[in-house]
């Protein structure tokens, strides 16, 4: 038997950073992401042998160790111990023995949600072995709890809720870790043209989110108000960037893209840098009407709106710079487990 999962990673169209606390918590957070075709993967094969292999295929890391009820942390392959110890002390409630692949289509620190993206994909194919009945909300608030308060990861909500629903999603988070996921309805024309209009970059640097995250919670938990009401505006756009979807209004896309980078600039000084600058000057004065880091910034991937057939001399424009050009498309689903028989 092999039991598979993958989950879709994310884009984060507006209100990145209200998700996290204590400003979520003070004062509810907005956020529109959509999720693409580039994904976290999952392969658990159960073994008979009394021993557990963790493999990272994509970092090329692997851990070996005899069945136990809990792995100990020691900075390889954490991420995976930590879903494995959760599940065993919830659900399994006895040590289990198997191989976990994993698989990520993008690197760490690339700005799309790969850790928590990947922790969905893992709680998803140990639900499928182990047959655990968990709805949506169950998977993504024990993939945030694994990370964020087991692990004491920085970070927001968003991330692991995209990647268990799927789709273009309006979320809204409160304090006492309460969270509603508003799927939206967006037209096909609407999801084709955007598709047609955006150029996905990666700027060839992964950076630490945690860092960025903590200097941001460090300004919100202080007061400091240029970088709180830096936040309240982007809460604020996240609300018209859904609106102008939802009415197929995207000529205003590239605008509100680039009125959220200003602010989302000013919430810490490390999410941009002159590189970063560079480059999206360089996009702007190319066609681009706006754009953005994907995720807590500081590099990564950035992607960039580019209406009237602006798309091919933007890409031209950023050539130089030595990044790469990502293709993908929307996609629907979030995450998705199924078995295998290794004998039919």
């Amino acid at each position: 038997m092999i039991i598979r999962s993958r989950a879709p990673l994310r884009l984060g169209l507006a209100g990145g950073g209200t998700d996290v606390s204590p400003y979520s918590d003070e004062y509810g957070g907005n956020i529109l992401n959509a999720t693409i075709s580039l994904y976290a993967y999952a392969t658990i094969i159960p073994r008979s042998d009394g021993k557990i292999k963790l493999i990272s295929e994509d970092r090329e890391e692997m851990v070996e160790a005899e069945s136990a009820e809990s792995l100990e942390f020691d900075g390889k392959l954490d991420l995976l111990k930590g879903v494995y110890n959760r599940v065993v002390k919830q659900y399994a409630k006895k040590p289990l023995a198997f191989e976990l692949h994993t698989f990520v289509d993008a690197p760490a620190g690339s700005g799309l949600g790969t850790s928590s993206t990947l922790v969905v994909a893992i709680i998803g194919a140990f639900a499928e072995w182990l047959e655990i009945p968990l709805g949506e909300y169950d998977i993504a608030k024990m993939a945030y709890e694994i990370e964020r308060v087991e692990m004491g990861m920085s970070g927001g909500k968003q991330d692991q809720y995209a990647a268990t629903f799927g789709g273009f999603n309006f979320m809204e988070f409160y304090a006492d870790d309460k969270v509603v996921v508003n799927p939206l309805r967006i037209k096909q024309t609407s999801i084709l043209e955007l598709e047609s209009n955006i150029v996905l970059y990666y700027t060839g640097t992964s950076r630490l989110s945690s860092k960025i995250i903590d200097a941001q919670i460090k300004n919100a938990t202080s007061g400091v108000k240029k970088s709180v009401e830096a936040m309240h505006r982007l809460k604020n756009q996240a609300i018209q960037m859904k609106e102008a979807l939802l009415l197929g209004k995207l000529n205003k896309l590239g605008e509100n893209l680039h009125e959220g980078w200003e602010f989302k600039k000013q919430m810490t000084k490390q999410i941009s840098n002159p590189m970063i600058d560079e480059i999206y000057d360089a996009a702007r004065n190319a066609g681009c009407t706006g754009g953005k880091i994907s995720g807590a910034g500081g590099g990564g991937f950035m992607f960039f709106y580019c209406p009237e057939n602006t798309k091919q001399k933007v890409i031209n424009a950023l050539k130089p710079f030595g990044g790469l050009i990502k293709q993908f498309n929307f996609v629907e689903d979030g995450v998705t487990t199924w078995k295998i028989d290794e004998n039919d």
